[in-house]
């Protein structure tokens, strides 16, 4: 008899999980609580611009075109790789554009940042070998499971140990190498790729710069949402049945071992269960305190943001596809976000143009601008009052600098916040990457893809290891289909 499998969840990591499990044999059900599939990857359109409500950054396409190559006709998705990366405007009226690859981020570091060149170089080839020494023994592979880390390459990983800056922080880290304070901040910025701060979190993390600056970053053709649209249809040319607006309710345990869910529109049995949710939820909401992990659970959480989606019937030949405009007190901005739980009056803003690229996302003549800032999660603050002045700094932040009153423009406009998002997404306090990685060892003590108090329980999403980001959810995938492999002992 076929064995059957349900994901929870329909964001990359869930339709990752359900494909991988697909093709291993398993009849496969998805459960999404939305009305939309692809998670925070999913499109909306708002007076004629249309928008990626979540992640704009895309690297790593390679992820994508292996589950696409399961199938015997695989799915048409395309992207390109881009040249240009970010652009970097200061609050001086300092301005920098910058291409990834090694030697064009050491030219554009020594011309624009007056940074040595051989420091440069030196920092950008250092993140270049820790991140491929780390990459087999931990971002593709479980720290839980001990048989997955005896392999070769763990002895690269463990004699760099000295060069990862687990004693120090981002900051640190970064301060070794460069001392113009406008280019430490733009390293320093990667801390918020998995929501947490460079003034805390390890100097091990700066790994995340490489894919961006060293490897470069792709733009998927029809925008981000045609990855989620990809992998759906992946997903039913190998049978995976798709339950939208169908919340689960609990996921059903009998002794300690995981048996299927209880939805909204009835019970469904299964033989594993991969909850594509956010770890807190799943616990909190779906199993109960008995099977909770309680020290992985009671850590800091990462950080939430406000999205501003502005239809602006105007275009603007000094923005590119992705912008930053920089706070002059990056300190102090983070410790609003996670000590004093507030915004700051000069946040940092990060603007992402589709319509750059894709004409047809704007009206004619137009943009559709994605306007994010850096948010600490809900607690029950007054989000309406902090919004609307919000609104009213960046619209400020960003006429002085592009010379012009933006906000006149602005004939479309939706808004998100960490109510929303914790709503939508079922987030803690609409936090977006679970825990924040704002300690030491904090990397190393995410919640495993496997639930250590039940069988046949498995999770893959941005908020369990190995971290937040699509690729990062795309090998949590990888990795539960390993450990399904050796739990159902498939040859």
């Amino acid at each position: 008899m076929r064995r059957e499998a349900i994901v929870i969840g329909s964001g990359v990591g869930g339709l990752a999980s359900a494909i991988r499990l697909a093709k291993l044999g398993f009849k496969v059900k998805v459960f999404e609580k939305n009305d939309f599939l692809g998670g925070k990857v999913h499109s909306r359109t708002f007076g004629g611009y249309r928008f990626d409500i979540g992640p704009s950054v895309f690297t790593e396409p390679h992820l994508i075109d292996e589950l696409h190559k399961l199938v015997d006709t695989p799915t048409s998705f395309r992207y390109i790789h881009l040249k240009e990366s970010f652009r970097y405007f200061f609050n001086d009226g300092k301005k920098a554009i910058l291409t990834s690859g090694i030697e064009d981020v050491v030219t554009s570091f020594a011309e624009e940042f007056n940074e040595n060149p051989k420091k440069v170089r030196k920092l950008l080839h250092r993140v270049a070998k820790n991140y491929d020494a780390l990459y087999p023994v931990f971002i593709t592979t479980s720290l839980h499971r001990f048989r997955h880390g005896i392999k070769p390459e763990l002895i690269k990983a463990i004699l760099r140990i000295p060069m990862y800056g687990l004693v120090t922080t981002m900051d640190g880290f970064v301060k070794r190498f460069l001392k113009n304070e406008k280019s430490i901040q733009i390293f320093n910025r990667f801390a918020t790729y998995n929501g947490s701060s460079p003034f805390k979190t390890p100097g091990l993390l700066s790994i995340i710069s490489h894919l961006e600056l060293n490897a470069g970053i792709y733009f998927p053709v029809g925008g981000m949402v045609s990855i989620t649209e990809g992998l759906v249809q992946t997903a039913k040319k190998l049978g995976v049945a798709f339950y939208c607006e169908d919340a689960v309710h609990e996921i059903i345990v009998e002794n300690d071992k995981v048996v299927g869910v209880q939805s909204h529109s009835g019970k469904y049995p299964a033989d594993l269960v991969v909850s594509n949710m956010d770890v807190h939820f799943t616990y909190e909401r779906l199993l109960g305190e008995r099977f909770s992990p309680n020290r992985l659970l009671n850590q800091e959480m990462s950080s939430s943001a406000v999205v501003f989606y502005w239809g602006i019937k105007k275009q603007f030949d000094t923005l590119g596809l992705h912008n930053i405009f920089f706070t002059s007190d990056y300190k102090q901005e983070f410790k609003a976000i996670f000590e004093e739980k507030t915004l700051v009056d000069d946040p940092t803003v990060y603007i992402h143009i589709s319509s750059k690229i894709e004409k047809s996302d704007a009206t004619e003549g137009g943009e559709n601008w994605f306007v994010m800032v850096n948010a600490p999660i809900n607690t029950d603050q007054n989000w309406d009052e902090l919004v609307q002045v919000l609104r009213k700094n960046i619209l400020r932040k960003i006429s002085r600098i592009l010379e012009i009153d933006i906000e006149e423009y602005i004939e479309a406009e939706y808004i998100n916040d960490p109510v929303k998002l914790a709503t939508v997404f079922n987030g803690k306090g609409g936090s977006i990457y679970g825990n924040s990685s704002n300690s030491k060892w904090s990397a190393f003590y995410r919640h495993p893809n496997q639930a250590p108090k039940l069988k046949n329980l498995y999770f893959a999403g941005v908020t369990v290891h190995p971290g937040g980001g699509i690729p990062l959810a795309l090998n949590a995938a990888k990795i539960v289909e390993r450990m399904v492999k050796e739990d159902f002992n498939f040859s």
